[in-house]
């Protein structure tokens, strides 16, 4: 996606959520780990997403970035790679793995909104506190 261009392309689609965007890159990095299974991959594919976005709409690109990251960790515990580890590990039966789904679904939705409201906070209220990146 990044070299055939596509992840720009999506960054500057995305840039159309104007001033909503610092939650909208929260979700991205919530959905990209529950697809993925993993923080890395997820940062892989949509980091550059986050920093063009970022840039076109003059905000910092460190904390889209980041936030990307920050929330992901939040879409890994439903990742179904995550549910299918707990069920082996703990010894639950394999029909288990819905109810755990439904059960940790909530609290990973919490998590991301929250994630997305301190996002917000950072991009508007608390701008200073976030590193500046190097010109």
């Amino acid at each position: 996606m990044n070299y055939a261009g596509m992840t720009s392309t999506l960054g500057l689609a995305f840039a159309a959520t104007g001033t909503l965007f610092p939650f909208f890159s929260a979700m991205i990095g919530w959905t990209g780990v529950f697809l993925t299974g993993s923080d890395t991959p997820s940062n892989a594919l949509f980091g550059t997403l986050q920093v063009v976005t970022a840039n076109t709409l003059g905000l910092n690109p460190i904390l889209t970035a980041s936030t990307n990251a920050a929330t992901g960790v939040m879409g890994k515990m439903i990742s179904l790679h995550s549910i299918a580890v707990a069920v082996a590990a703990t010894g639950m039966a394999s029909s288990e793995e819905g109810r755990l789904f439904r059960v940790t679904l909530k609290h990973s939705v919490a998590l991301a909104l929250l994630m997305a409201i301190v996002t917000m906070l950072f991009a508007y209220v608390l701008p200073g506190l976030v590193p500046n990146p190097t010109p």
